[in-house]
């Protein structure tokens, strides 16, 4: 990520933690003192996060020094050494909590998004996050989405039109939605962003193809075979994205079916954290 959109985050995270100061270390350890500590691995997953932990570090002292001996995306078992910091021992015990708790959520989710991944193996379908993501951590958990071989949809709602149920039900149907958003986008010259248009059923997917003018259509809570008619509907016309509920046991049978997306929910809200500690040599 580009250190300009790290640095609020990683002042904010500190600030959080920090405040006045760190009190324990700042009481029971020597300004002085020198020491270095192991990024020591307890579980089994994809690791993510070595390179934030890297400008937190750097953030907290930039006297630290760091010996990365296992990078980001990389599979690892219980027992092995990913990092090595070494300097001041305030400012490592300062920074333990914070960077522990990034790298154990960030390896959480990429190492999710990664069993994903490989459940499509030889197909064309990439796995995409949603918004349903940890308020201010966002950024950092959609990282881990892509060090897990995953792909990122819209960053928020600004970057992308997606009519949802909602917005078609209040604006009086897809018709009347599709249009009013095409102009929307020509009025404040927004053109350049991309309109996802979200179906129910195929009653709804035939009155989408019929307006057309959107860049994408997710198939929401379709089951597989009514998606493999939805592809064979839309036949190459536009993009198709599936939704709603899908699980590990069944993501490869919508991509099978052919669709070009599956958006996944639990990667962000309901994966386990890799147990990670940081332990003094």
């Amino acid at each position: 990520m580009n250190n300009k959109d790290l640095t609020p985050f990683i002042d904010h995270i500190l600030q959080e933690d920090i405040r006045e100061g760190d009190h324990t270390s700042l009481a029971c350890i020597p300004a002085t003192a020198m020491g270095k500590a192991r990024l020591l691995v307890k579980g089994n997953g994809i690791l993510a996060g070595v390179e934030l932990a890297q400008q937190i570090f750097a953030r907290v002292d930039d006297m630290l020094q760091i010996e990365v001996l296992i990078e980001d995306g990389t599979e690892v078992k219980f027992g092995e050494v990913a990092f090595f910091v070494e300097g001041r021992k305030q400012s490592i015990l300062t920074a333990e909590r914070v960077v522990l708790n990034c790298m154990q959520r960030m390896s959480g989710i990429a190492t999710m998004t990664h069993r994903y991944v490989s459940e499509l193996k030889g197909l064309k379908t990439q796995v995409l996050d949603t918004r349903k993501t940890t308020p201010g951590f966002r950024a950092i958990e959609k990282w881990a989405v892509r060090i897990g071989g995953g792909t990122n949809h819209r960053m928020g709602l600004y970057d992308m039109l997606m009519i949802k149920d909602n917005h078609h039900d209040f604006c009086g149907g897809i018709t009347n939605a599709i249009l009013t958003a095409r102009k929307y986008l020509k009025d404040k010259n927004l053109e350049h962003l991309q309109i996802e248009l979200e179906v129910r059923n195929m009653d709804e997917l035939q009155e989408a193809l019929e307006v057309g003018q959107m860049d994408r259509i997710m198939l929401d809570n379709f089951d597989v075979p009514t998606t493999r008619k939805a592809v064979e509907l839309v036949n190459g016309r536009f993009t198709l994205e599936s939704s709603g509920g899908i699980t590990i046991e069944t993501i490869r049978g919508y991509a099978e079916a052919g669709v070009d997306y599956v958006s996944v929910g639990a990667l962000t809200h309901s994966y386990e954290s890799l147990d990670l500690s940081l332990k003094a040599v």
